[in-house]
């Protein structure tokens, strides 16, 4: 149950800065820190070894994984 919870926080916290972003900075900027939230939460997945890359990378050329 804790770890829902935390991914309800993360998100809603997600949220609120993509809120902020997008108020200060307009919707380049709001699009921007999406965009380096989503690689920064890539880079993060590959380091902590629960995003295996050269897995994906052969599922996104059509190779066979596994």
């Amino acid at each position: 149950m804790t770890t829902a919870l935390n991914g309800v926080v993360i998100g809603a916290a997600a949220g609120v800065a993509l809120a902020f972003a997008g108020l200060a900075f307009g919707f380049w900027g709001l699009v921007l820190v999406a965009v380096l939230g989503a690689v920064g939460a890539v880079i993060g997945a590959a380091v902590t070894g629960r995003l295996d890359l050269r897995a994906a990378f052969d599922a996104a050329r059509g190779r066979r994984v596994g």
